[in-house]
């Protein structure tokens, strides 16, 4: 599909959501609409609210940064209203504000869902992307669930013989009725442990629990995210490496430098803070430095994994490799990040696809791809 003669591609760029990653989309959209190829694409940026309203935000990167310790950005709810609207035409916007009737915003080519997290990450916007046949970058209503999932993305890649961290998952209805048997369950796995939210997502309502008496918090801490928990044998001793995967226009995928990220200071583990603020110790290996052989042994899993899950356009494979030299796979994220300090980009650009030749093949494959089953 190509926009028609005479006119810019049309790309809705949605971001905000419900989920508590709220802020990292803003940032993220902020960086795309950075870099956005503004003589191809005509931009029309959309947030969502944390109430759940769409409004038309603002065309400005600035106003969507982290500035400092606790001042994240956030969309604005009280900006006119906005929603797609399918006619026998195509797929448009109208926009509404409470003084005037709607008016119709015109028609949208492509959406690109900066969306991190629920309601957004997890396939809930791409099921709505296909009931209004509007064509949009990032994989499809089940990979997006599979992946945001991190229990049954598990269950995914053990069931392609992929390689995971042992762990167990933990509902609030069964820590509230159970609590011994849990303690038990995760005794066996062998502390310490990560206890995190299974649908969740930058570090958010993660904690490592080193013994028994840590354990209580930690589950209750990300249960305050999630009524679902994930907790899982730490990975002592391993290098945190990850891998960008992107899909070509013939359907094979690519997969990029593999990148490390070390942790200095007072972190113990990469947090929020590790990832987000500027100022915190973190340093990045883009690429990472290993041997020919763990190289290519990740960029085949993390390609393995891609199709495991029935991925499409991108995803970032996050691997340990372990003390013994194996890998094992954490996490695959069908939407990383496209902050500034974003690995996905840094690691597309060492590999030679620069950030807004980037932006714009994710673009072209979605444009090409169909709606629907395929």
């Amino acid at each position: 599909m190509n926009a028609p003669t005479g006119r810019r591609i049309r790309v809705a760029i949605v971001f905000g959501g419900r989920s508590t990653e709220h802020a990292i989309s803003c940032v993220t959209a902020g960086s795309v609409l950075q870099a956005i190829d503004r003589e191809k694409y005509d931009v029309v940026p959309i947030g969502i609210a944390t109430d759940g309203r769409w409004v038309l935000e603002a065309d400005d990167p600035d106003r969507h940064r982290i500035t400092g310790p606790g001042q994240l950005p956030a969309v604005d709810g009280e900006r006119a209203t906005v929603s797609l609207t399918r006619t026998s035409a195509g797929t448009g916007l109208v926009v509404s504000e409470p003084s005037a009737p709607p008016q119709a915003f015109g028609e949208v080519d492509v959406v690109f869902p900066l969306l991190h997290g629920p309601w957004g990450e997890d396939g809930t916007i791409q099921g709505l992307f296909e009931m209004s046949d509007v064509r949009y970058v990032g994989s499809g209503v089940l990979a997006s669930a599979l992946c945001m999932d991190k229990a049954f993305m598990k269950v995914a890649l053990q069931a392609a013989g992929l390689p995971v961290m042992p762990g167990t998952t933990i509902t609030a209805r069964e820590w509230a009725d159970q609590q011994m048997v849990v303690h038990l369950r995760c005794q066996e796995l062998g502390y310490p442990l990560f206890v995190k939210p299974a649908r969740g997502g930058s570090s958010i309502g993660i904690a490592k629990a080193h013994g028994p008496d840590d354990l209580a918090a930690a589950i209750e801490g990300a249960l305050a995210h999630d009524p679902k928990v994930l907790v899982e044998v730490s990975a002592e001793g391993a290098r945190e490496i990850e891998c960008g995967v992107l899909e070509d226009l013939d359907g094979s995928v690519e997969v990029s430098v593999p990148a490390e990220i070390r942790i200095t200071g007072d972190h113990e583990f990469y947090d929020f803070e590790a990832k987000y603020l500027p100022e915190e110790a973190t340093e990045l290996d883009v690429p990472a430095i290993l041997d020919e052989d763990t190289r290519l042994r990740m960029q085949t899993l993390a390609a393995d994994a891609f199709r495991a899950a029935g991925c499409e356009g991108l995803a970032r494979v996050d691997f340990f490799l372990m003390p013994d030299g194996s890998l094992v796979i954490n996490e695959l994220n069908t939407m990383p990040g496209f902050t500034p300090l974003s690995m996905f980009p840094q690691m597309w650009a060492a590999t030679g696809l620069p950030y807004s030749d980037l932006i714009d093949r994710l673009l072209t494959l979605a444009l090409q791809r169909p709606t629907g089953l395929r």
